[in-house]
């Protein structure tokens, strides 16, 4: 049996305001945006690298926007990742350096909190 992640949903309020910050500022690839009718559009990104996309947009998501914690992203240099992160206007943490990772945090406008981890060294 197999079983993939394919689409998180993330609660937005306003999605043109939260596709722009996920694709300008954070770098994600716009894979799709559809409005299906006056009610529903769905909105599908997906990060630089990833099999697993994020689906914003009206009447499909029943989370409160900003409610959304700790999905974890991989990255491959912490440091690295948060200059470019700062570079393009998004408020980092600082790098959190722990045994099981380097973790840097942000959130997106309407306050879904993110966690990057890049991996120890494997030895």
């Amino acid at each position: 049996m197999s079983w993939k992640i394919e689409v998180v949903p993330v609660p937005v309020t306003d999605v043109d305001r939260a596709k722009k910050f996920y694709v300008e500022q954070i770098g994600f690839h716009a894979d799709h945006d559809h409005q299906v009718d006056e009610t529903v559009r769905f909105v599908r990104l997906t990060p630089p690298g990833s099999a697993c996309s994020i689906v914003i947009g009206t009447g499909i998501v029943e989370m409160e926007p900003g409610s959304l914690r700790g999905v974890m992203i991989v990255i491959d240099d912490a440091e690295a990742t948060r200059r470019e992160l700062l570079e393009r206007g998004v408020e980092a943490s600082e790098v959190d350096v722990q045994p099981w990772g380097q973790f840097v945090r942000f959130s997106d406008p309407d306050g879904n909190l993110w966690v990057l981890q890049e991996l120890p060294a494997r030895g």
